[in-house]
This record gives C-alpha cells, structure tokens and sequence, in this order.
C-alpha cells in the first residue's frame, strides 16, 4: 500500500462495487468472523518448492507472525494508516466525494465532513501469499472490509465486495485473498493486527490497470 498518484480532477472515474452486512456464510472461502484475536491461528504458507527435492521436515514456515496495533485516521479526506506490525504507512482511500484530495496540496483547501461520508475511493488491494491476516478492532467502532477471493493475479474490480462490521467482532482473512486493510466510518480508529511475519505483498493498481478507482460503500443499504 504505497502513496495513491496525484490524479487531476475528473481524470479517473470510478467501478461501484456492492456492500453487505458480514457474516460466517457470506465470508466463507475469504475469512472468518472473529470474537477475540486468539481464537484463531493465523496461517502460514510453506516456502514454495523450487524443483523436485522436497523441503526438509519442519521448515519453509519458521518465519511465523507478527502483529501490533494498525492505526487509521481520517484528515483532509484522505484515509491514512500505519502498521506497527510491519513499521510501515499508508495512504489508504479518499472520500468518494473528494477524489481530488489524494493530491495532498488540494487535500488541504477541502473541508473535512466526516458526518455527510458515504463511499470511499481505493486506488490499490493486495494479497499477502505468505500468511493470514487478521484485524480486530479496539474501539468497537463500525467499519468496511473490501474483499475478492484468492482468483490469482488476474483479478478484476468487479469481483470485489464491500463487507460491513458492527465492530463487535474483527476478521480474520485466509492467505491469498485479495483485501485492503480496513475503512472506519469514524474519524479514528485502531485495530489489533496480527499476520505472517515475511509480509509478502502482491498488489493491484486499479487507476494504472483499469483507468478508474474502487469506489467502496461504507453504509450498509439494509
């Protein structure tokens, strides 16, 4: 989850996808509802077999997890997030009224209105073929998970779906799923992250692939 590229006005457009309450039905073959971030084991993927020898008995998968907090706020528009698990930050999402406030100088000329937020706008998902990843929120607060299932490289904006949570309860996603990580409808907002500690990422670049954002609801329509 690299920075979004400064985009001008109207210059991309945007690909609606759906959004559902979350579920354990309508989760399954992506991930799993979670009452407590210790109810599940997050999956390692052994290291691929180059050639014909096998990998010796009990490695390939030693690197284990990693977790801490995964941090989000919204400021001038504009979603960002650091993973203290991994030491990183992101420029996550726009307001789907603002795309205009990835460019970080215009950002700063538009006025926040958190209240009137309905859809957020990603440039960007990816997958981690390494490991799980899981996310369970510390402040209760409702929030939207994007997901597509693990359809490989040759993913498409339509296979995507927006999942909405109560925040009661955090998401655990199987390796090889395609996800960004976590859109709050609050201001603020931290989860508890914990996920395979190699991190390897494979990304999709939708404004460079399929010439317009994923523009993601945040409001369930039931």
């Amino acid at each position: 989850m690299s920075n979004a590229p400064v985009q001008k006005t109207g210059a991309i457009g945007a690909i609606d996808i759906p959004i559902v309450r979350a579920t354990p039905e309508n989760l399954q073959g992506l991930g799993v509802m979670i009452s407590d971030p210790d109810e599940i084991a997050v999956e390692i993927v052994k290291w691929p077999q180059p050639g014909w020898r096998e990998l010796d008995p009990g490695t390939g998968d030693e690197g284990g997890t990693t977790e801490g907090l995964f941090e989000f706020w919204w400021e001038n528009n504009v979603l960002s997030a650091r993973n203290n698990a991994v030491n990183d930050q992101y420029t996550m999402a726009a307001d789907a009224r603002w795309p205009e406030a990835f460019d970080p100088d215009v950002a700063k000329t538009i006025p926040d209105d958190d209240e009137g937020r309905k859809a957020a706008l990603l440039f960007h998902a990816n997958y981690h073929p390494d490991g799980g990843q899981l996310f369970f929120p510390e402040d209760a607060a409702p929030f939207v998970a994007p997901l597509a299932p693990a359809v490989g490289d040759d993913v498409r904006p339509e296979d995507f779906r927006a999942f909405w949570f109560d925040g009661t309860q955090g998401l655990y996603i199987h390796p090889n799923v395609w996800h960004e990580t976590m859109l709050p409808t609050v201001k603020r907002a931290t989860f508890f992250d914990r996920q395979g500690k190699v991190h390897a990422r494979i990304s999709v670049d939708f404004p460079g692939e399929f010439g317009a954002y994923l523009r993601v609801p945040m409001i369930p329509e039931d």
